[in-house]
């Protein structure tokens, strides 16, 4: 386990912000691991990540945000920082399928993915079983239209009483409420079953076949409150051609869903992203 500090920041680009903060770290005694940067010309922004042993910093990370204030205010800085060895609490949401709910088990109790799960929500008792494979408790909330509020409200409920730091859907066959998207900031992360933009919404697959395609894809992406329409973490295709039915479509695409969605829980954890403008930016 590392024992780092990650600082990411955002803010008008201008002369000298890299020195500034790097010459903030080397007076304090810190050892730059890592750092990456990037510039968009087109927005005026200056993005950076910075990681940074913390054997030998010699600023407690309590005083950070005070030693820290002038350069913030000078560059007019927004910034966050964590910690890499403080492992976030990750609940998972699910309806029926279960193939990224068992992939993303599977790479948690391998060590892949550095966080808990003290909470798996599901509208449907399908995945119980799986939930108990790996004990993490398990939680069903069936929604309908007619109690979709009240629904809600036991979620958040238990994502409170669990201090639940971000949400993964995996494969969760409902649209969140704006109320509950609103309380969770970049901290939604959806898999989408297709190449986004291409056939949002529902019954991706059986458009992508019915238009007779030859690439299908599976996004991952932050939840807003625009349907499928959040900042997008990360994407990938398979090839398909004439020969495969919808069957075989949906059989290729589930591979996909699996791998995208856990590259983009492993950067969010790793605190690699960066949104702004409705994009990311994800750090090496």
């Amino acid at each position: 386990m590392r024992n780092t500090a990650v600082l990411l920041v955002s803010c008008p680009d201008r002369k000298g912000l890299v020195a500034a903060i790097a010459n903030f770290l080397y007076r304090h005694n810190a050892n730059i691991v890592h750092a990456d940067q990037h510039q968009d010309g087109a927005a005026g922004l200056f993005l950076m990540r910075v990681e940074w042993d913390l054997a030998g910093f010699d600023l407690g990370l309590h005083r950070f945000e005070e030693a820290f204030a002038p350069i913030a205010t000078e560059y007019d800085l927004q910034w966050h920082l964590s910690l890499s060895s403080v492992k976030p609490r990750l609940a998972i949401f699910v309806s029926k399928y279960d193939h990224c709910l068992a992939d993303l088990l599977y790479r948690w109790h391998a060590g892949e993915l550095y966080c808990d799960i003290p909470l798996i929500v599901s509208n449907h008792p399908d995945t119980h079983w799986l939930a108990e494979a790996y004990k993490v408790p398990f939680q069903h909330i069936a929604v309908t239209k007619d109690n979709k509020a009240e629904a809600e409200a036991a979620q958040q409920a238990l994502l409170k009483a669990h201090h639940v730091d971000f949400i993964v859907l995996a494969r969760y066959m409902q649209v969140l409420s704006a109320d509950f998207i609103r309380h969770w900031p970049n901290r939604i992360i959806n898999i989408h079953h297709s190449f986004l933009p291409a056939f949002h919404g529902a019954k991706p697959y059986q458009r992508a076949y019915e238009r007779g395609v030859k690439l299908i894809g599976a996004t991952s992406h932050y939840v807003t409150e625009v349907l499928d329409d959040g900042p997008i973490i990360e994407q990938d295709v398979t090839r398909i051609s004439h020969r495969d039915d919808l069957e075989d479509l949906v059989r290729k695409g589930a591979d996909l869903e699996k791998v995208v969605l856990s590259r983009a829980v492993r950067w969010h954890i790793d605190n690699r992203i960066l949104v702004y403008a409705n994009k990311t930016v994800v750090f090496d």
